[in-house]
This record gives structure tokens, sequence and C-alpha cells, in this order.
């Protein structure tokens, strides 16, 4: 499994400040400490943000899933609800699978705040590829 620390994330993902607390292909937790770096030009976090969550989140989990299989999971479709605005929290990001078959699967994530209100909720489908299909 490669180094999955803030530290070594993409530079788009450690913008985000997602950071992953526990992984494993039944389920992926994570937190987001948001603030005026994340808002719109209206004060409020960018939706976007919980978008790259959940993509990421998924992802992440997905691929743990398969990695023994020699295989990593990438998304095709990602649907993310925006339930509640926020301005600074820190937020929770909480993914599992839905369906894990041969060639895709199916991860629900939900993002809540330090009270335990969703924030948003998304939906991931991801097909399962083998490792040595592209070249890093």
């Amino acid at each position: 499994m490669p180094d999955l620390s803030i530290e070594e994330a993409s530079r788009f993902v450690a913008a985000a400040g997602l950071v992953l607390d526990e992984v494993s292909g039944a389920r992926v937790l994570g937190h987001m400490d948001l603030g005026a770096d994340h808002h719109t030009p209206w004060g409020i976090v960018h939706g976007g943000i919980y978008a790259t969550a959940v993509e990421t989140a998924a992802s992440v989990g997905a691929s743990a899933a398969v990695a023994d299989r020699g295989q990593y999971a990438v998304g095709v479709h990602n649907s993310t609800d925006f339930l509640r605005a926020s301005v600074e929290c820190r937020a929770t990001v909480v993914a599992e699978p839905t369906h894990q078959g041969r060639s895709q699967q199916l991860w629900t994530v939900t993002v809540a705040d330090q009270d335990g209100r969703q924030l948003a909720r998304g939906q991931v489908r991801l097909r399962n590829i083998e490792c040595d299909r592209f070249s890093h």
C-alpha cells in the first residue's frame, strides 16, 4: 500500500486538507479542518472540497479492497450532495462499500461536522483496474 499520509498526498489532496486516519477495504475514516482557505466568495466552504473528500476516500478504500489482486480502483462516477453550509469546522469523512464486485465497486461517503450534522453525502462508482494497465 502506498504512503497515504497528508505529507505524501498530491498537492491537490493536500490543499483540500484531507487526513486519512483509518484505511481498509471495508472502511475509510478521515478528517478535514475546514475554514477560510476552503471558502467560496460568499464565505462558506466550497462544495468542491466535499466532492474531493468523497472521491478520495472512496478511491483509497476501494483500492485497498483490491490491492491483494494486483489492482487499484478508479472513480467513474461521483455524485455528491451538499446538505448543509459550513463556515469552519472539523469535518469527519466516513467511506464504506455498498457493493464490491469483480470489476466494479460502489462506495457511500458521508461528511459530517463535529456535532454529527451531515454536511455532504456522496456515492462513487469505481472500476477495478490492473496495476500495470497504466504506466506512471
